[in-house]
């Protein structure tokens, strides 16, 4: 893909957000990371949005909704063209079309589209050898036509050849020739009449379209405005209507990331060494989950029924384990968020039931020395009380600082307003690196 530069950052008082102390020589590149939503079939979706997130300008992160915003922020800008990933894999590739807002939030909306295959390798030609250039190796040269022999005398009773014997300019009868192959005639010769015996006239070739090149930010001609990974231009000219508004149901969600810079991919999935681990995590947390909602398990079975005296004795039965209550839209996740590290485990889920009635948890682990659970943060909360406690939905995981270390990338959503927020893993913490604006939630369970 290919990728414009970013211009200097300078005379960028007009802006608000702008980083101190940076010359334009030293001007860093940006990294934005966004939160595309759509509904449908992921391959063919039928309404989509992208929701910024932060941009990183290379000393600290800014709100993406706000940065370098005249009226729309700098990563909604048009054809700013973002790559879509998946636990770190790219999948597809999001080109902005044009920006607007939902509740005071800026979103954009554009074209997805596919990641273009790769361009075969060009064919190169052989190397022409240079026979002037002298070679360490024994060249034999070709007599030229019309040559004498260096030496017309004979050695031991032999006779010499020379090249007078031979047919002159080499017309030897038995020898093979290479012929030219007749040049085609000049398209701009004459052509005969349609009732002559000869060609046929020439067609009219059809001419390409002139290719269209990068197109700066909508509303923006300031040649001194950074800018952010851009995609091709349509050529249409039109603009792209708002499909996807409110938050549906069937709503989907994953990480966008823009970049200058082409990058290779970071996948975050943990590999375990023993299978049987990730079972045990998983089912320590899903008890974790079920404690943290409130869940009973179901009642004993009954013993069975004691036999009549006389009947031959029997050892005594246990009874049967009671099934664990199942945990509703269930995800549990675990990344190797760094080369190396060990790994960090997420599990969200809700109580099922009437929407109205349901609660939610969210919790981040990490094993611990002895193989068991060790929490990092856990946050609990219900339908009656999302606008102070809102409920954690995991996104994805993401390089926002640009370091090829990943951080958790989760959605804020309350009763009518949401945000995002980045958590760092390090050193056995979950600390909160960065809040979107958005509404004003409480504290979590676990701050």
């Amino acid at each position: 893909m290919a990728a414009s530069a970013l211009v200097p950052l300078s005379m960028l008082a007009q802006y608000p957000g702008q980083v101190a102390g940076k010359s334009s020589k030293n001007a860093p590149d940006l990294r934005a990371v966004a939160v595309l939503e759509w509904t449908g079939d992921i391959s063919k979706p039928t309404s989509c949005r992208i929701v910024p997130v932060t941009v990183f300008d290379g000393d600290k992160l800014q709100d993406a909704g706000v940065y370098l915003a005249r009226p729309q922020p700098l990563a909604l800008s048009g054809e700013v063209e973002y790559e879509l990933k998946q636990n770190g894999k790219t999948f597809g590739l999001f080109d902005v079309e044009n920006a607007g807002q939902e509740q005071g939030t800026w979103v954009g909306y554009g074209k997805w589209k596919e990641i273009p295959a790769p361009k075969a390798p060009k064919e190169t030609a052989p190397a022409k050898i240079d026979e002037e250039v002298a070679d360490d190796k024994p060249v034999l040269h070709r007599k030229q036509h019309g040559e004498e022999p260096p030496d017309s005398g004979t050695k031991g009773g032999g006779t010499s050849t020379t090249s007078s014997q031979q047919p002159a300019g080499g017309d030897d009868p038995d020898r093979p020739k290479l012929e030219k192959k007749p040049e085609k005639k000049q398209a701009s010769q004459k052509t005969s009449s349609p009732d002559s015996e000869g060609p046929a006239p020439a067609t009219a070739r059809p001419e390409l379209a002139p290719s269209l090149g990068d197109v700066e930010s909508v509303g923006s001609s300031d040649p001194d405005r950074p800018k952010l990974q851009r995609g091709k231009v349509n050529g249409t000219g039109v603009l792209i209507l708002p499909s996807l508004m409110g938050i549906p149901a069937d709503m989907q969600q994953a990480v966008a990331v823009s970049d200058a810079k082409n990058r290779p991919d970071h996948p975050w999935n943990y590999s375990w060494a023993n299978p049987d681990d990730e079972k045990k995590m998983q089912a320590a947390m899903e008890d974790m989950a079920r404690h943290a909602l409130g869940l009973k398990t179901a009642a004993p079975e009954p013993a069975p029924a004691a036999k009549k005296p006389g009947a031959a004795a029997h050892k005594p039965v246990k009874a049967a384990e009671p099934p664990a209550v199942p945990l509703a839209d269930e995800q549990f996740r675990v990344f190797e968020l760094a080369y190396g590290s060990g790994a960090t485990m997420v599990l969200t889920a809700h109580t099922d039931g009437p929407p109205a009635s349901r609660k939610f948890v969210t919790i981040i682990a990490q094993p611990d020395l002895y193989g068991n659970v060790l929490v990092l943060l856990k946050s609990v909360t219900d339908m009656a009380h999302l606008d102070e406690t809102p409920r954690m939905r995991l996104v994805d995981a993401v390089d926002a600082l640009e370091d090829n270390r990943g951080e958790l990338l989760f959605e804020l959503r309350g009763e009518g307003s949401r945000q995002f927020v980045l958590y760092r893993i390090y050193r056995g913490r979950a600390d909160k690196l960065f809040a979107t604006g958005g509404g004003v939630y409480g504290t979590l369970s676990s701050e």
